[in-house]
């Protein structure tokens, strides 16, 4: 290493020099590879070439903007980092004054060829040593290496040269060293290295720091002496973050959400005095969320920690919080706090129930980019084709959310078409025992109508989803199959036949309907057991009614097994379908979710019970309203004493929104069946609910801890 010494404990001026490279280079190392007297920021090289004069290498003054930029094609040879390789070093001004640093060393080699002549061109350059100057000149490469430790970020400039004619294409050339960045103790840090311009993919690297507990090291940072010492300890599903320190020392507390796809995303932020416990809801915990303390002292280091990456609270959590959305005419996105050790494939969707078929690997392998919109390269959408989400194997999401834009699911059938060598094409039909050979006259439903089903492909009736070298995919409407050896007379027969039994049972299903009463699902954010206990009792009461309610809280074993949004999306269909109606309950809690997704589009990640679906339910509800659906199929109601009127968002003003027990006879006459011939009940169900409700309504509004009441946390925790 070289260095101009400026005095005792000063910095210094960056000085490079180059030196052999030995073989067997370390790799990686997890401890500290020793200490050094305070430098500035240094480069150097380590060359697998013999030292030749010229070979040099630069560090830019001060540090660049971090651009990438785009992929370029190469004009010929180019340096490029191949490899980055990182040890922990201590930085010393004196014995018992050191600094934490992260040594960097660049792999560089030769990329691409140069272009050789043939025939006269050939012979004139070996006449003519001019033309030999691209060969005796230097391949010059600008590195950059990015640093990035939570809170700050560095790029620095590399410029380094090799003559031309000492290296050859795909040959390593040698190492570039950077030395060194300073970095937090217990900080997570992430290294990118690449040329500009860019002529392949960027190098990455992340690495966990050790911190001042983990340090044999420690006495030799000064920080770490009065560094606040942190812990997290766990009393069933409670989870503490105890520091000890001093009562007059004052620190700094930081959590944050440590995303390896973008940048990180503070959370939480606090001054404090003194010992600290810390209470954070089981909710709160994702694999990503991390904690960062330090004194609020000039210059001090910051401690983090990221204690829940194992945790299976943190990841179930993760799961419980994402949301798979599709968005119109091809795209999807995986919306989470966290990135997800995912992948997605598509799926193909009957009409008539049973698991989404798992198409060929269609989409590349690669894990999920999450908070981004992803375009799927199908030639033409199609209700019946589904996203899948599965982890480890495991399916965790799935989404068919175009048959919103494109119509319910068709009673289509999916023709695989597999491409071999030699122009070899086999078509088979995807069926549920698995895909069925066209021309194989199987006793199943492709095999019955393998011709017909060929014939429409090759004159064009089929729609195309897919095309490529390997595969291709079509969708076949079946529709024509079915009815086609009915005679007319027959069929005017069965239509005649058809409308007088619907006219029946139009009529008895009137007076079915009648007795049975109607639909009613209710919808609600289980803020505590207060207020589930509340709404059971509406339940119960309206279930007295000529009403058949659904509620959450009679089916845990189903929202359990089929997770919160199949849940609720089943039931919103089948009631809506019934012509029922969807009561949407509002309270404190509620409308804080309904204002963060009108506000920022997608649910902030809150503290929500294990069976609430009403988070779930808002993607399901909300373009309803936005499309101008809702009236006729929503009411709305708050409890009195619990919300204000003026607090339930415009945007669910546009259905009759009613306040209870208050104004429980309008309220049971919108849930009512049309043309319900006995409205003088109306007053005597009223007081039959209003009896069963105020008890519990009471006991809510008494308790400390009610919604609204002094003392109650918001979703943020503030």
């Amino acid at each position: 290493m070289g260095y101009e010494k400026n005095g005792e404990g000063a910095r210094a001026e960056p000085v490079f020099f180059w030196k052999g490279l030995e073989q067997g280079a370390p790799e990686r190392r997890a401890g500290i590879a020793g200490r050094e007297r305070w430098q500035d920021s240094v480069a150097y090289s380590h060359l697998s070439l013999p030292p030749r004069q010229g070979l040099s290498c630069h560090l830019w003054d001060g540090d660049v903007l971090c651009l990438p930029g785009g992929i370029v094609s190469a004009p010929g040879p180019v340096l490029v980092p191949t490899r980055l390789q990182t040890e922990l070093v201590l930085r010393c001004y004196r014995e018992t004054d050191c600094d934490l640093c992260v040594r960097v060393a660049i792999h560089l080699a030769v990329h691409g060829h140069w272009e050789e002549p043939d025939g006269e061109e050939k012979f004139g350059r070996a006449a003519d040593p001019e033309l030999e100057e691209p060969r005796n000149a230097f391949l010059q490469a600008q590195v950059v290496l990015s640093f990035q430790a939570y809170p700050t970020a560095r790029c620095v400039l590399l410029e380094v040269q090799v003559p031309a004619a000492l290296v050859q294409p795909g040959q390593p050339v040698g190492s570039v060293v950077f030395d060194c960045f300073e970095a937090a103790l217990g900080a997570e840090v992430r290294i990118w290295s690449y040329t500009q311009p860019r002529y392949q993919k960027e190098l990455n690297l992340t690495q966990h720091l050790p911190d001042c507990k983990g340090l044999e090291v420690r006495d030799s940072i000064q920080s770490c002496w009065a560094l606040p010492w942190l812990n997290v300890s766990a009393d069933g599903e409670d989870v503490h973050l105890v520091l000890d320190v001093s009562e007059e020392q004052r620190f700094g507390l930081s959590l944050y959400w440590n995303q390896v796809q973008g940048p990180t995303k503070p959370w939480w932020h606090r001054n404090l005095t003194g010992p600290q416990t810390i209470p954070l809801n089981h909710t709160d915990l994702f694999p990503c969320l991390c904690i960062q303390v330090w004194p609020l002292e000039p210059d001090s280091v910051r401690t983090s920690i990221c204690p829940f990456r194992e945790d299976p609270r943190a990841h179930r959590n993760l799961w419980r919080v994402a949301r798979l959305q599709l968005l119109p005419p091809r795209g999807w996105r995986l919306d989470a706090p966290c990135s997800l050790p995912a992948e997605a494939t598509l799926c193909w969707q009957a009409p008539g129930g049973g698991p989404c078929q798992s198409l060929v690997p269609l989409l590349p392998p690669a894990n999920v980019t999450i908070n981004k919109a992803v375009e799927l390269p199908l030639l033409n959408a199609h209700p019946n084709l589904c996203v899948q989400v599965s982890s480890w194997e495991k399916l965790q999401l799935q989404e068919c959310l175009w048959v919103d834009s494109l119509g319910p699911l068709k009673d289509d059938m999916l023709l695989v078409e597999t491409r071999g060598a030699h122009d070899n094409r086999a078509v088979c039909a995807l069926e549920p025992s698995g895909c069925t050979p066209l021309l194989s006259r199987a006793s199943t439903r492709a095999g019955r109508l393998g011709e017909q089903l060929l014939q429409g492909l090759q004159s064009g009736q089929c729609l195309p989803l897919w095309d490529d070298d390997l595969r291709a995919l079509w969708a076949c409407p079946m529709d024509k199959y079915v009815h086609q050896r009915w005679a007319l007379v027959w069929l005017a027969c069965l239509l005649f036949a058809a409308v007088l039994f619907l006219l029946f049972l139009f009529k008895k299903d009137r007076v079915k309907a009648a007795a049975r009463g109607r639909a009613a699902l209710l919808l609600y954010s289980a803020e505590d057991s207060g207020f589930e206990r509340l709404v059971g009792a509406l339940a119960s009461a309206l279930c007295q009614l000529p009403l058949r309610v659904a509620v959450d809280l009679w089916s845990r074993r189903e929202l359990s097994a089929q997770g919160p949004l199949a849940w609720l999306h089943a039931q919103r269909r089948q009631t809506l379908q019934e012509g029922g109606v969807v009561v949407l309950l509002f309270s404190p809690g509620a409308v804080a979710l309904c204002r963060e997704w009108l506000q920022d589009g997608a649910p902030a990640p809150a503290p929500q019970g294990a069976h609430d679906a009403f988070a779930a339910s808002l993607s399901c509800v909300l373009p309803d309203f936005l499309q101008g659906r809702a009236p006729g199929r929503y009411v709305g109601a708050y409890f009195d004493g619990l919300l204000h009127s003026e607090a339930v968002p415009a945007l669910f003003r546009s259905v009759p929104v009613f306040s209870l027990p208050s104004q429980l006879p309008g309220f049971l006459g919108a849930l009512q069946e049309p043309g319900d011939p006995r409205p003088g009940l109306l007053g005597e169900r009223a007081r039959q609910v209003s009896r069963a409700l105020q008890p519990a309504l009471d006991q809510l509004l008494r308790a400390p801890g009610a919604p609204g009441a002094p003392g109650h946390g918001t979703r943020d925790g503030t």
